[in-house]
């Protein structure tokens, strides 16, 4: 969250001093999003064998809420070609009792003591978008998405700790539609997402935006977060829902 308010800041004070253009010159654009997060389910088993319990963390620590933010910088190149930034951190720290005894990640933990759950799960991407449809009503972007996945889970019950880090590489396929259904408002779905193999990943946003003027707009709505892998090393399946709100500038 430290880097979140960091780049928050820093973009705000930047962008004072940005010119007023249209939104059809625009060839920057900045989201700041916040909102509030829920589990519906997260298990894990680490490993994912005899030597693992499988477990779930919404039951030992509960569904939330939790605080949640994003940041999306977007560079048009052109009419039809355009990169987009994402920021997407995500973690939690929170405290329960195991209604069984447990193991994780070489460690044994007992039932009826309580255990702190910290589960992290940040989110860096890169994505090219296409717009193959730029009219009056409707703009469809498809492209291809980079995703860095940062993930820790970790226990600790007394002087017994253990956990789990995961930095890896992801693929996804990106599609966003913006549909102008009046004058100034306008609905936008926007999704990063594949499925496949051990695992999938699935990142959907459902929202409603009013253009202020041709430089500022604000967005509302519901984004879900689903997604996870099965392999030898580790089970871990989980899903999040936001309710989220958002300033956007364009430049």
């Amino acid at each position: 969250m430290k880097l979140l308010k960091t780049a928050l800041l820093v973009t705000s004070l930047a962008l004072t001093a940005a010119p007023v253009m249209a939104a059809d010159d625009s060839r920057f654009s900045l989201e700041l999003e916040a909102g509030s997060v829920w589990q519906s389910s997260n298990d894990v088993q680490i490993p994912n064998s005899d030597l693992g319990t499988r477990f779930s963390l919404k039951d030992l620590v509960g569904t939330g809420p939790w605080p949640a933010g994003r940041v999306y910088f977007t560079w048009n190149i052109n009419q039809k070609h355009g990169l987009r930034l994402l920021l997407a951190p995500l973690s939690y720290t929170e405290t329960g009792i195991f209604d069984e005894d447990v193991l994780f990640a070489g460690e044994a933990y007992e039932s009826g003591v309580p255990t702190q759950a910290t589960y992290q799960f940040n989110s860096w991407r890169l994505s090219y978008r296409y717009k193959f449809k730029n009219g009056e009503r409707w703009q469809l972007w498809v492209g291809f998405t980079a995703k860095i996945r940062d993930a820790k889970i970790e226990l600790r019950q007394g002087d017994t700790t253990s956990k789990d880090d995961d930095f890896g590489f992801v693929p996804l396929l990106h599609f966003t539609a913006d549909w102008r259904f009046a004058e100034k408002w306008h609905f936008i779905a926007d999704l990063d997402g594949l499925a496949g193999g051990p695992g999938r990943a699935i990142d959907l946003s459902l929202k409603i935006g009013y253009d202020i003027n041709d430089r500022w707009s604000v967005t509302g709505g519901y984004r879900t977060v689903e997604g996870g892998a099965d392999v030898d090393e580790v089970y871990n399946f989980a899903w999040f829902n936001y309710a989220v709100v958002s300033g956007v500038v364009r430049f």
